[in-house]
């Protein structure tokens, strides 16, 4: 078998086979394929895209690539949950202690963020003493016991697409749907689930802008997950603003335990209804998401919900405490005002720019080494469809600089205030089984 004969193939639009796919992925992960000949045959794909069978079988060789995490002393059905990214996405705080008090088991592996705002495990930190850095056992032991515990994930889940995603980011070919969903999916089953329910974000603070983009996204994902056994839905969310009122760290968590407090932020707690449900309905505890729902929300209503949360961190040596009294979360020095220079009704949010604008206060990484500051963040006071005066605050920034210019600028360019007021964007756009 030679891999110029794969280039060609693909090249003139025709079907790989599985055994060629894995004579790829093999070579190029070992080094004896050339970056030049993966950049030609990722190219080709690029142009002449992948089926349903292909897709699934790139998949299935990047998990078979590194190495594969065992999660079969975990008692039950395990559910996971993976979002493609947006600003203020703190849905997993939530929907995890929500789905184990129902006593589905959530095992998640999660990793630090290099971007607009620290990853699921940064963000974690911001409580005292809370570490991802546990053993095996442990982890298995405190999802067998509480049912749920986050680890951080292993270096050598999907070697292989480590390594090619490198090579696509610098060859132009990043956007090609069948690179796009293996990456993400062969990272997510070498995690080890039964199960999984994806959040497909749509929209201005997104990866896919279009709704359309963004559903044939989901549609590859869960054809891949259910061509290679693991039960999947994608739910398609809109990312056109942040998620919710709280874009940072530190505030991000304090947000996340209000909402399990019967806080009602609409949007973070429908979406987290909805991906909660679709996760106890895959895991077999319910029929149907709608008497999910119903069993989730008495859970939030009779507190069970906040109690698993505060038992999940403590059983990862964080301080509990902190979630009973949030004011005790790392707090910023400075809380500046960011007012409308004019007044009407909020039309647009870039999120984006709002991602950035956290990032500049130090709540993301520029690049992989720069530290966190888990204090500072940023609070949403308008949102889509509001009316503002001017001179009325439409964030605040919470920051460790006095004059945080940058990240003013940065907001006041994210909003766009019109005379004619716009509705809300519709929050969930589609359910993909």
């Amino acid at each position: 078998m030679r891999m110029y004969d794969i280039i060609v193939k693909k090249r003139e639009g025709n079907i790989l086979s599985e055994e060629e796919i894995r004579f790829f992925i093999n070579g190029y992960t070992n080094g004896e394929i050339p970056d030049y000949q993966a950049s030609a045959l990722a190219m080709a794909i690029y142009f002449q895209g992948m089926n349903g069978k292909e897709t699934a079988a790139l998949t299935q060789a990047m998990v078979d690539s590194g190495e594969k995490i065992d999660l079969s002393d975990i008692e039950g059905h395990i559910v996971d949950k993976h979002s493609t990214g947006g600003v203020g996405d703190k849905v997993t705080f939530i929907i995890g202690p929500l789905v184990a008090s129902l006593g589905v088991p959530v095992a998640k592996m999660s990793g630090r963020g290099l971007g607009h705002t620290g990853g699921t495990i940064d963000k974690l930190e911001a409580i005292e003493g809370f570490t991802t850095e546990i053993t095996k056992e442990e982890f298995v032991r405190n999802v067998n016991t509480h049912k749920l515990a986050v680890a951080g994930q292993t270096g050598n889940l999907a070697p292989a697409d480590k390594k090619l995603y490198a090579l696509r980011d610098v060859t132009g070919t990043v956007n090609a749907l069948s690179l796009i969903a293996s990456s993400i999916m062969s990272k997510k089953l070498a995690s080890g689930a039964d199960s999984i329910v994806l959040d497909v974000k749509t929209g201005s603070g997104a990866f896919m802008k279009t709704v359309e983009d963004s559903e044939a996204l989901a549609r590859e994902m869960v054809t891949i997950g259910n061509e290679l056994g693991k039960n999947t839905v994608a739910v398609i969310s809109d990312m056109n603003q942040p998620l919710g009122f709280e874009v940072g760290n530190a505030n991000e968590i304090k947000e996340a335990a209000e909402i399990l407090k019967g806080s009602d932020v609409k949007d973070l707690r429908e979406l987290s209804l909805e991906i909660a449900s679709q996760m106890s309905v895959l895991a077999g505890a319910f029929d149907k998401p709608e008497a999910a729902r119903e069993a989730l929300e008495e859970n939030i209503s009779n507190g069970k919900a906040h109690a698993k949360l505060k038992e999940f961190i403590e059983a990862q040596h964080g301080a509990g405490e902190m979630i009973d009294d949030l004011s005790k979360l790392p707090q910023a020095e400075y809380h500046v005002e960011v007012p409308a220079e004019t007044g009407g009704y909020v039309n647009e949010i870039d999120a984006e720019s709002i991602g950035v604008a956290a990032m500049y206060l130090g709540a993301g990484r520029q690049t992989k080494d720069d530290k966190i500051d888990h204090s500072v963040g940023i609070t949403l006071k308008k949102k889509i469809g509001d009316k503002v005066e001017e001179g009325e605050p439409l964030v605040v920034l919470h920051s460790n600089m006095k004059e945080p210019e940058d990240s003013v600028e940065k907001v006041k360019k994210a909003y766009t205030i019109t005379s004619e007021k716009k509705e809300a964007p519709i929050l969930l756009h589609n359910i993909i089984k």
